[in-house]
């Protein structure tokens, strides 16, 4: 502030003064400058707040739009779980119910053939209990029949070449013991029978050597038998310094000129498969002449 000496203080007062006074217009003319400025500065300021409110109220909104976009989302989401779960769950039922559905169709397929299984059997039952009605009439008649069977068989190996005659006897004497168990079947009874009458029309179409005991003159000696069939039984030590031959007619056994030893020897090796099938010579009982 510059200093006004004492002396000049009151006439440069008396001086702003009277310039106040000449001139007021100017001054109210500042004042209302001012109070426009400060009613602008205060509609701005208005302004600014409305905008910022404006922007505070937007930003609000668009929150909350955002909140509930995000839900609905979250909704959708949960919403699009759900049905994919049911559609998870459709396809497994339908493809359950199809699977059922051919079940089904194999059963009732099934169940066809059962039925006509059920009654060829309910057939088959019939004829077997119209059998098991005959059994008794069948097996009064059958077992008759098969002991007349057994008394031939024995008599087949009584009249015939006399081979294997231990073990053919034997065969007899089992199934005349088999014709006396009751706790065989009549069917069991015949097949036994049957294996037998097989077994001897086998020998019918052999050759077969074995070894066995035979009573010459009344000396018991060890002999090699060969068989032809039922054509012809020979017999040699093993030293092959005896042979013989059964004579059926005289149901007695002769002995072999020793020219046919050799053929014997030779026939042995053949029967035991020894040597390869040749032709021997030895001598055969003529056939009978039949009765005229």
């Amino acid at each position: 502030m510059i200093g006004i000496p004492p002396t000049r203080r009151r006439p440069a007062v008396a001086a702003a003064v009277f310039l106040l006074l000449l001139a007021p217009p100017a001054l109210s003319q500042d004042k209302d400058a001012a109070q426009a400025a400060a009613d602008a500065a205060a509609a701005a300021a208005a302004a600014q707040a409305a905008e910022v409110a404006r922007q505070k109220a937007e930003a609000a909104a668009l929150d909350e739009s955002t909140a509930v976009r995000t839900k609905n989302n979250a909704e959708n989401v949960a919403a699009q779980k759900r049905v994919d779960a049911l559609s998870d769950s459709t396809e497994t039922l339908f493809s359950q119910y199809s699977n059922t559905l051919k079940q089904i169709d194999s059963i009732r397929i099934y169940n066809s053939q059962m039925r006509a299984l059920i009654a060829s059997q309910e057939k088959e039952l019939e004829s077997l209990q119209g059998q098991l009605d005959r059994i008794e009439e069948v097996g009064r008649s059958v077992m008759p029949l098969m002991s007349k069977m057994v008394d031939s068989y024995e008599s087949l190996v009584s009249l015939d070449i006399p081979f294997l005659l231990d073990e053919r006897k034997e065969r007899v004497t089992a199934l005349r013991k088999l014709m006396q168990r009751s706790d065989v079947t009549s069917a069991e009874k015949y097949r036994r029978i049957m294996e037998a009458y097989q077994i001897e029309n086998e020998y019918g179409r052999t050759i077969e050597a074995y070894r066995s005991t035979l009573d010459i003159e009344g000396r018991e000696v060890t002999v090699d038998f060969l068989r032809f069939g039922r054509i012809a039984l020979v017999y040699q030590t093993p030293d092959g310094t005896e042979a013989g031959v059964w004579n059926q007619a005289t149901k007695s056994w002769e002995p072999l000129d020793p020219r046919y030893r050799g053929a014997i020897k030779d026939g042995l090796r053949i029967a035991r498969k020894q040597s390869a099938p040749d032709l021997i010579r030895l001598p055969l009982p003529a056939p009978e002449k039949e009765a005229s």
